[in-house]
């Protein structure tokens, strides 16, 4: 496959609802010490959109490379890994000797689910295969076999999107009714939100903190979030909404809003006050405001991928799949090294660590 890739500005990315691959996240990331780059891409000599790559320093003069949901434009189903190689080789030159690897975050719909024989009795989704079976078919028709699946998944690939098209009455219809009694229950018991702002940073925070002591998870700085909220762009935005009993916090939501999809970002909720239900009015309202600056569907970011109470994300999954959406399972991160020596190291450290926020 013949793959072509031009640099661009990285103020000129498509309008897309991946909020990954928007200049407002590209502003996001520059202030937390990524370099941002944009390329207009080509394949067997026809345009295939642009894409947003970060790239950032760690240590011994060396760097890495990183797409988050990129690229967008879907090839053949069963080219995907010959597009992705051929595209990783020819960004090498841009990227420099010193760059050990560019790993991609695919937006793509996993091939393993939309298989008949990936799904049990139920109808429940059985995952992918081994790893060592999905690099197979991921390399099939790759001249120098090249693409790894990374240790992890840095974004969730397993995610809800609700849709919100027609009226607020059909978009509560299609959720479970214990999901529709606690939204409810909540504006019952006096919860209501607001719209946050930078002052309201220290709030979010120490929900933040409870939430992932709470769930044993790494969580990101405060920088983090005073990125998002620092950076407004024409393409994209981040709001912080605040669930509260009187002047009481009890939960706390950023909402993402790019082109005509919205995201629930990142979530938070305080360790007291859970019968008051902050989260299903948090989420209600946030539907509400998407609705209002014209989505058409919301990405609850992240979930088990089948209630299975041994997984993570089974909790999750209990409380997102309420709100009536449908399950979509991507396929997850993938590398392709340049280095392979330098690779393997950075891989053992990286599984050594907590890891790194993306």
């Amino acid at each position: 496959m013949d793959v072509r890739v031009l640099f661009k500005p990285v103020n000129d990315l498509m309008t897309t609802r991946l909020l990954q691959q928007t200049t407002f996240w590209s502003r996001v990331k520059r202030r937390l010490g990524w370099t941002p780059l944009a390329f207009d891409l080509e394949a067997d000599g026809h345009p295939a959109g642009d894409v947003l790559l970060l790239t950032r320093d760690v240590g011994g003069g060396r760097r890495v490379a990183y797409s988050p949901f990129g690229p967008e434009a879907l090839p053949d189903r069963e080219r995907r890994g010959e597009y992705l190689a051929a595209l990783s080789s020819e960004l090498a030159a841009r990227l420099g000797p010193s760059c050990i690897f560019v790993r991609w975050d695919l937006p793509w719909v996993s091939p393993y689910a939309v298989e008949e024989n990936r799904f049990d009795r139920r109808g429940l989704w059985l995952g992918p295969p081994e790893t060592r079976l999905r690099e197979l078919r991921m390399n099939w028709g790759v001249a120098e076999v090249g693409l790894r699946k990374a240790p992890s998944d840095i974004l969730p690939p397993d995610t809800i999107i609700v849709n919100l098209k027609g009226k607020e009455d059909g978009i509560l219809s299609r959720m479970k009714p214990k999901t529709r009694y606690n939204i409810v229950l909540a504006a019952r018991r006096g919860v209501a939100v607001r719209a946050g702002g930078p002052a309201d940073l220290g709030l979010w925070m120490k929900l933040y903190e409870q939430t992932a002591r709470r769930n044993g998870i790494v969580f990101h700085a405060k920088a983090h979030f005073e990125a998002l909220m620092g950076h407004g762009s024409t393409d994209a935005e981040a709001r912080l909404l605040i669930a509260e009993k009187g002047t009481r916090p009890l939960a706390a939501m950023f909402l993402s809003i790019s082109a005509d999809r919205a995201s629930y970002l990142y979530g938070a909720s305080s360790d007291e006050g859970r019968s008051l239900r902050a989260p299903y009015a948090l989420q209600w309202t946030a539907m509400e405001k998407a609705r209002q600056a014209g989505c058409i569907s919301y990405d609850l970011f992240g979930v088990a991928p089948r209630p299975d109470p041994e997984h993570p994300l089974y909790g999750l999954y209990r409380f997102k799949s309420g709100f009536g959406g449908t399950l979509l399972h991507r396929q997850g991160t993938w590398d392709y090294p340049y280095d392979q020596d330098a690779y393997a190291i950075y891989c053992a450290r990286e599984s050594a660590s907590a890891g790194f926020h993306l």
